[in-house]
């Protein structure tokens, strides 16, 4: 019943694109100009009347649709992602689309003749999951009528279809050989061994953990009502509302008891057996030379970077870090969305910038969530956001350093670095200065230079900055207030979920 009903989803899909194509003026694609659209439509036209026995006939719609692909996306190249014309990501999302329904008719033929199956192998698999992964990641899935409603109900019947072909699954979750890294541009997946996830629980493992010198306070979670008066009624009321930690705000999350993220085999059934795509930074800070991001799958960051004891046989000094750091993964993921709520408080309106009245941004309708998920010894620089945020550590711990907007000015912020704004990052190190780590790119066998001359005033005079610091255990949620600048280390494997609001 599934794979029917996924050919027919995609079936409908390539009607209503060339429906929309051939209404051009009123098309949401006009921007694309008449020759891409006209392009478009043409696949689709196609698609709608090619059966799974029609192979050669998809092959030449799978060429042409990869030029739109790639058309597409060159002009994201040309605007910073917030300025890009929707129209362009919806040419890409429509296109992706179209190119799932074609992967979709080739598994179909592949199948035993007379049979209402789709043949899904854990390579179809992850190419029909890459191909909206890309989609979603990329392009936000842009477009009113499909976007992303469509691709959640895709990948919803998908799923219907794998799991019934593989009952084994559920109790068998594993990195499969197939399970690769996988760039946009879709480079052919390298081998890797099969890999099986025994461990109920991630490593607790801490290499190192900071000593807390400025405690934060800690409380159980406030009502709406004590939570807004206690923002209204600060003991400083030129600084604000100070961070607080709320010991038991998520004690019945699902992520935390039913639905445990801390259990790689949970995380693992949620997203295709690891199959999903996730953009990844590579590096220790996204402020250091050579960071980088890139586009694996979940399997693969579960097994390369998150747990070390999947790959007994590379090296400690060849392990990069890696770290799923500031994604909207439960918008990708609703399954995993579905495994946490937004908390109460975020409903309620707090202060605007204590300092700085041109930091304040338009009222968001909703809370805007993040993931943090990486290995030990992440790293987020010192730096401040323009909205108020409520920290939530589900899994593992890390170490929170806070500095209070009225000592910005000590904090040296950042500025335009390569045409990209950094004035909300510290180009302080908090780690090097404190002597926990070396900094940046430093040979170990050299000398600290933030303890010579210069640098050791630097040092010292920013060790006279008061600040506040903690640790976030499972289950607590830090209140960082508008404007606080913070470092956040990881101090084991860790999953975190920020929640923006004003």
């Amino acid at each position: 019943m599934a794979c029917q009903q996924l050919l027919q989803l995609g079936r409908d899909a390539a009607h209503h694109i060339r429906e929309e194509c051939d209404d051009l003026q009123t098309s949401s694609l006009l921007g694309c100009g008449p020759a891409l659209v006209s392009l478009l439509s043409r696949q689709a036209s196609v698609l709608m009347r090619l059966d799974s026995a029609d192979a050669s006939s998809g092959d030449l719609v799978m060429k042409r649709l990869e030029d739109i692909l790639s058309i597409s996306y060159s002009k994201f190249y040309c605007f910073l992602f917030k300025d890009l014309p929707v129209h362009w990501r919806q040419l890409y999302t429509d296109a992706s689309i179209l190119k799932f329904h074609v992967l979709l008719l080739r598994a179909a033929t592949a199948a035993d003749p007379g049979q209402s199956t789709i043949l899904l192998d854990e390579a179809v698999i992850s190419e029909l999951v890459r191909t909206l992964d890309l989609a979603l990641i990329l392009a936000g899935a842009a477009g009113e009528q499909r976007g992303r409603l469509w691709i959640g109900r895709a990948l919803d019947l998908l799923r219907d279809v794998w799991t019934s072909a593989q009952p084994e699954q559920a109790g068998d979750l594993r990195i499969s050989a197939k399970t690769a890294k996988i760039d946009a541009k879709g480079d052919d997946p390298s081998p890797l061994e099969d890999l099986r996830f025994s461990a109920i629980s991630f490593s607790d493992f801490q290499p190192f953990t900071p000593p807390v010198k400025s405690p934060i306070p800690r409380c159980p979670a406030l009502s709406v009502e004590a939570f807004q008066a206690y923002m209204d009624s600060p003991t400083d009321l030129t600084l604000g509302p100070e961070p607080l930690i709320f010991t038991d705000l998520v004690d019945e999350w699902p992520a935390r008891t039913t639905h445990p993220w801390h259990n790689p085999s949970y995380l693992l059934s949620k997203t295709f057996g690891g199959h999903r795509l996730v953009p990844v930074e590579i590096g220790r800070s996204y402020v250091d030379e050579g960071w980088g991001q890139k586009l694996i799958t979940f399997g693969t960051l579960l097994r390369d970077y998150i747990d070390p004891s999947l790959s007994p046989d590379q090296a400690p000094a060849e392990r990069q870090i890696g770290y799923l750091a500031q994604h909207p993964l439960l918008s990708q993921l609703p399954a995993l969305r579905d495994d946490i709520r937004v908390p109460d408080l975020c409903y309620t309106s707090p202060p605007p910038h204590p300092t700085d009245p041109g930091k304040d941004q338009p009222e968001v309708d909703e809370p805007m969530l993040n993931a943090w998920f990486g290995p030990p010894g992440t790293i987020t620089p010192l730096h401040n956001d323009p909205y108020h945020n409520l920290l939530v550590q589900v899994v593992g711990s890390k170490y929170v350093r806070l500095y209070s907007p009225l000592h910005t000015e000590q904090m040296q912020a950042r500025g335009k670095e390569d045409g990209v704004e950094m004035g909300n990052t510290s180009s302080l190190d908090v780690g090097a200065l404190e002597g926990w780590d070396q900094p940046a790119d430093q040979d170990q066998q050299q000398p600290n230079p933030y303890k010579q001359g210069s640098e050791e005033r630097v040092r010292q005079a920013f060790k006279d900055v008061p600040f506040v610091d903690c640790i976030l255990h499972p289950g607590d949620t830090l209140y960082i207030p508008i404007g606080w600048w913070h470092y956040v280390r990881g101090l084991s494997v860790s999953f975190s979920v920020s929640f923006w609001w004003n």
